[in-house]
Formats: C-alpha cells, structure tokens, sequence
C-alpha cells in the first residue's frame, strides 16, 4: 500500500487528539471539553469527527455555533489512529517506515460512566470515544470552556428581550426533557423522565431560599410542561426557538441565575455555564432508569440531588 494512500510518514507520528462528536448538543460539548483539556494541556491540535451511529435519534454536528477552535479531522488522520485497533495501521506503518512495533496512536474508548482520571495524561496521538460526562475532565481549564462555548453571533431582538428580563429578576431554568425519552423504546428503557413531583420538590426547595423567584420554563414538549409544571411563583414557558434553534435556549439558561435540570446533558450545560456564584442547581438523584451507570461524577459539587 503506498503511503499516499493515508498521508505522508511525518503525518503518521505529527501527535493530534481527535474527539469523536456524536449525540445531541450537551453529549458533543462533554466530547469536545475532554478533547480541548487533553489537548490544551499537550500542547498539541484538537481535530473533530462527528460520527452518527450511536442511538436511534438522527442527530448533526452541532457546534458550529460556538466560539471553538473548529478543526476537522481528515478520513486519512481518523484511519491512522482508529486502524489501530485492528492491527491494520501496524502492518501499514510497517510498510511506510519500518517501525512495525512502534505505532504512536491510542484509541481511548470510554471504559466506564465515571471519571477515570487515566484519561487526563494520555501520550502520543490519541482518538477519544465516549461521553466523558464529568467536569473532572476538564475542570482545570474550566475558563477556557467557558469562553470557547459562548455563541458567536448575537441573539436576535426576541431572545434579546428575554434575556433582558432573565437577568432583571431572580431567574430559575427549568428543563423538561421528553422527546425521544418518550417516544423512543430503548431510549425510554435507558433514561426514563423526572416525575412532575421531581419537580414539585425541586421549585419547592428553590422557592424556600430565594425571594420572589421567576420560573423559566425549557422543553422539547411545551405542552406537556404548561399543563403539568404548576407554581404559585411567575413563570414562563418559553416555546419559540424550537430543535433548529436549541442552542438560543441554552444561552438563555445559562443568564438564570438558579436551574432545575432534568436528567440531560443539554440542562447540564445550561447550568454549568451560568456564571452566578452564588446560584442553585437542583439535578435528579436518579439520572438513568437502569442502574447500570455509576454516576458519582456526573454532578459537580455544590449542585443538590433530589
């Protein structure tokens, strides 16, 4: 096989750390900060590859709105470091350089749920598979996350005056997530959704400790959530932007000042990125309907579980 065929010799030991992107919004934002940190702190270039085979939900690229540093992988970098795994790449390697026994490459699939702090010093070039959902993976360049996920272009006049009057008042995000939780079998089997008493519970826990609180209320099913979400405080379900536009909604979740998540990575992040110091965020004790993720790391500190 000519070297051609997957780039030149040089390219096979030029160090890179490709993250594979797939799920929705919030799982892409948990495979991009794992990269950027793992990068960052190497020294050396973070490459995306959005990859659509996980779960029965179509889903796209959707990052493209951030203010990331947006470099994609080429199919010849992919194949160099994932063909890897099935002793292709060596028997290449070995025809290009006669190095057989030496392939600087490390595909890194998620082992676990939880946080494996192996992951933090990885060498070499090295190509991320997994959902790496824990701040741990990235809380030491946590400033630098946060300014990469802000929205490069301004809201438009209608999330202009919405934000306007988050930031007036004592805010609380409120995230229903059903979608595909709902209508999909196994999806449903996996996650299930956060009761109306979930809920109850947690506006009850915010409206105890903050004055006058404004509910702000997120959903993929608007409907569902005007007619089971009740509080005798304001609130407001915002239904406007819709799935092409998702990313507005969490730019409008990180202003709140306080948040109730559901158990979605999407609610997550509309949380993690709010920068009150002092909010509340209200997650489920119970993140998954199956018990088989360990979930320890998932919740960062200070956030409450009920």
């Amino acid at each position: 096989m000519a070297a051609a065929a997957f780039g030149s010799e040089r390219d096979w030991f030029s160090d890179m750390v490709i993250s594979a992107l797939c799920g929705g919004i919030g799982n892409q934002m948990f495979q991009y900060a794992a990269g950027r940190r793992l990068a960052e702190r190497r020294g050396v270039a973070l490459k995306l590859c959005f990859v659509s085979y996980r779960g029965n939900t179509p889903r796209e690229y959707e990052l493209g709105v951030f203010n990331i540093r947006e470099e994609f992988a080429s199919d010849d970098e992919v194949a160099s470091l994932t063909l890897s795994q099935t002793g292709l790449a060596r028997k290449v390697i070995g025809r290009i350089s006669g190095k057989a026994q030496e392939i600087p490459a490390t595909y890194v699939k998620e082992k676990y749920f939880h946080f494996d702090p192996s992951i933090l010093d990885l060498k070499g070039s090295v190509y991320l598979e997994g959902y790496w959902q824990s701040e741990k993976y990235f809380s030491d360049i946590s400033q630098i996350i946060r300014k990469e996920f802000e929205i490069r272009h301004s809201p438009d006049d209608r999330n202009r005056l919405i934000a306007e009057s988050i930031v007036a008042c004592e805010s609380a995000s409120i995230h229903v997530r059903r979608g595909d939780y709902i209508t999909d079998a196994e999806t449903s089997r996996v996650h299930g959704v956060c009761s109306p008493e979930y809920y109850d519970e947690a506006m009850h826990y915010i409206g105890e400790r903050v004055n006058a609180p404004h509910f702000f209320i997120f959903s993929d099913d608007p409907s569902w959530a005007l007619d089971h979400i009740r509080t005798d405080f304001p609130s407001t379900v915002l239904d406007h932007n819709g799935p092409g536009h998702a990313y507005e909604d969490m730019r409008l979740m990180s202003l709140c000042k306080h948040h109730i998540i559901a158990n979605s990575s999407f609610s997550w992040w509309g949380a993690w990125l709010s920068g009150n110091p002092e909010k509340m965020v209200i997650a489920p004790s119970r993140w998954f309907r199956t018990g088989s993720y360990d979930t320890r790391d998932l919740i960062p500190e200070g956030w409450i579980r009920i």
